[in-house]
């Protein structure tokens, strides 16, 4: 099979394309032929060395179909996501045309949907419902901060809050992007930026907030819900540099409940992958509840520019690359 491996750390030369042995499932596990895979930023983090983990061949996520489930979970021409369970970190994941994935980590869906637009929903969408539903415990009539609204995971979050009822305050530092904001459901838009809390007129009455610029704006996001207000945070689109210093007695408002969430831990039995309603979300895109189109879609030969593309920040969501 063909697939895309970490010829070292470093820069897109980094990537390469090569002949590997096609992977061999054992029971638990099952082999899949790739037909799309999104690109997320904890793989260009893997290629540089900056990830605790990074397997041969990259990779997170992908859809396709099922060639062999040797447990069988799993019949042979079932159409798939897979999530994590190590692909990419400490197994060889995506980024080919054949991949192994544990059988937690696997998920059959029925759909109408092309391979790069199913692409765009399986790690986004997992990951936004349960930050939503399972940390945040967001109700309808709530207002929900969410900042780094613009990427694929804050669109993800933003379609999913917005049609359940709840009012979202969305946060970007690009103001071209404002307009698609709206049309996926925010009710006003923030430009992200220092101090957001202290310009925020809404601090303070905020029910919820959802975090995926990082470590760089937690303080931040801590200092804007109200009494028993909740935050999350979920992603790390401002680096990964630690918080600095942090001390909760002098730096974080009594009565705020704080949260993680890193999707690393799907389907594990915390939190296994039967949680998060698939065939459902997949269904409200078909029905265009769910705005989930990608916006850019590279071939397999493609892989740096898809990459590139990433660490731009130049795309409006889910970079996709089909085989």
């Amino acid at each position: 099979m063909r697939a895309i491996v970490l010829q070292g750390f470093g820069g897109l030369e980094s990537l390469a394309i090569k002949e590997l042995p096609d992977p061999e499932p054992t029971v638990g596990q099952v082999l899949i032929a790739v037909r799309a895979f999104g690109i997320n930023h904890a793989e260009t983090h893997m290629r540089k060395g900056e990830w605790a983990e990074a397997a041969e061949v990259s990779g997170i996520e992908c859809v396709g179909e099922v060639v062999a489930a040797p447990g069988g979970e799993f019949q042979q021409g079932d159409t798939v996501a897979a999530i994590m369970g190590g692909l990419g970190r400490t197994i060889n994941g995506s980024y080919a045309e054949l991949t192994v994935a544990p059988a937690t980590n696997v998920i059959k869906v029925q759909t109408r949907l092309s391979w790069e637009n199913f692409a765009v929903l399986p790690e986004s969408y997992a990951t936004a419902w349960t930050c939503l539903y399972g940390n945040l415990k967001i109700q309808q009539g709530e207002t929900l901060l969410l900042r780094g609204a613009t990427s694929a995971l804050g669109q993800a979050a933003l379609n999913i809050a917005a049609n359940a009822g709840v009012r979202v305050i969305a946060t970007t530092r690009n103001e071209a992007r404002f307009e698609q904001l709206r049309s996926l459901g925010a009710a006003r838009i923030e430009r992200e930026g220092p101090r957001l809390a202290q310009r925020l007129p809404e601090t303070k009455q905020v029910d919820a907030v959802l975090d995926l610029v990082g470590n760089s704006t937690l303080l931040d996001s801590l200092a804007v819900p109200h009494r028993h207000g909740r935050v999350c945070l979920a992603g790390w689109l401002g680096g990964l540099d630690p918080v600095t210093d942090f001390n909760p007695l002098l730096q974080m408002a009594s009565g705020v409940h704080f949260s993680l969430f890193g999707s690393f831990v799907f389907g594990t039995e915390e939190f296994p992958l039967t949680e998060v309603p698939m065939q459902q979300i997949v269904n409200r895109v078909e029905e265009g509840i769910y705005q989930a189109k990608p916006a850019a879609v590279f071939n397999f030969d493609q892989i740096r520019e898809a990459q590139a593309l990433m660490e731009s920040n130049g795309a409006s969501g889910k970079i996709v690359v089909k085989l």
